[in-house]
Formats: C-alpha cells, structure tokens, sequence
C-alpha cells in the first residue's frame, strides 16, 4: 500500500467519523417529540375530578459561593396513569421566583389520553422565572380516575458539571367526585 493510499484511507475514515458525530449531535439537540394535545369543547365539559397541583420548578441553582448560578433547562411532565379514561389538562401556568405569572402554556382545555404524556420546557438559559420558580397545573375529569403524576424535571450539562433534579407535584386544590349522586 503507497502512503497516498494510506493518507486517503485515513482521510476518508476521519471524514466519516467527524460526519457520524455531527450527525449524533444534531440527533441530540432536536427536541424529542411531545405528543399532540387534543383541543376539548369547553362547554361540553362536565368535571367530576380534579386538583390544581404546585410543582416546584429550579431554572437555575447556585454553586458553594452563591454567586454563581448555573442555568437548568426544566421540563414539566404530566403523565395519565389512569389505564382507562382521559384526564383534561385546563391550565398548565409558570410562575418565578416572586409568584409573578411568567407564562400560560394553553389557552384552552386538552385531553391526554390513558397513560399517555405531555410535556411543557422551559430552555436552558431562560431565567424568566429565576431560581424559585414554579408551576400550576389545573387538571379535571369527567369520571372518576387514578390522579396524574405531575413533575418538573431540571438539568443541566456545563462543561465537566452535570446536574439533575426532580420535584414532585403537590396538590393545593382538590375536586372530588359527588359520591350522593352514586347513592340515586
């Protein structure tokens, strides 16, 4: 084998690895798909169940010294684990460190279906909501069902430093279901 020959096996090799990278990296940094939210008639709507749930959300955390902070990119995730019946998610709102409402993420009332996912981000380096902040989630539904599990997922990946964290919804409303009409 000449060193030409080699020199351009080697140049080709390192051409496909740069382009296999490359292409892991944008495969990496494309969202993952959310699924689609199914649009539900207000007027039609008959709640039986429901809660608002406060889910505490960290866009940003400090370091020892308190005067750096690093940015997180937070993703709120409710999931349906009623194996049945839909849940119908009517506010989804974020709010920063000051209680001030940042964002409204749906303007009308959606459906996710049995133990089906959604999510909501909001991106690293958005520190609209600083490092206290939070998210309500109003969900109903029109039968009895197993309540949603509502959480905020924060990470971040900066240089060498690696964070993640998960914060658990609470619940701070409650609907219950009418049990007198289960009586007639």
């Amino acid at each position: 084998m000449t060193i030409q020959r080699a020199i351009l096996i080697a140049a080709v090799s390192l051409v496909s690895v740069v382009t296999a990278a490359c292409a892991s990296q944008e495969t990496a940094s494309t969202p993952a798909p959310t699924q689609a939210l199914q649009p539900v008639d207000e007027s039609d709507l008959q709640i039986v169940m429901g809660q608002i749930v406060y889910v505490p959300a960290y866009g940003e955390i400090y370091n020892g010294d308190g005067l750096q902070a690093m940015q997180l990119a937070v993703t709120l995730a409710i999931h349906n684990s009623d194996t049945d019946a839909p849940i119908i998610i009517q506010s989804v709102q974020y709010f920063d460190t000051d209680g001030n409402l940042v964002r409204d993420y749906i303007s009308d009332p959606v459906e996710i279906s049995p133990l089906a996912t959604t999510g909501f981000v909001v991106e690293s380096g958005d520190n609209s909501g600083g490092w206290g902040s939070n998210f309500l989630v109003e969900w109903g539904a029109e039968q009895p069902v197993y309540e949603p599990v509502i959480e905020a997922i924060m990470i971040s990946t900066q240089g060498t430093h690696g964070v993640s964290l998960i914060s658990t919804g609470r619940v701070v409303h409650q609907t219950m279901p009418d049990d007198t009409s289960a009586a007639e």
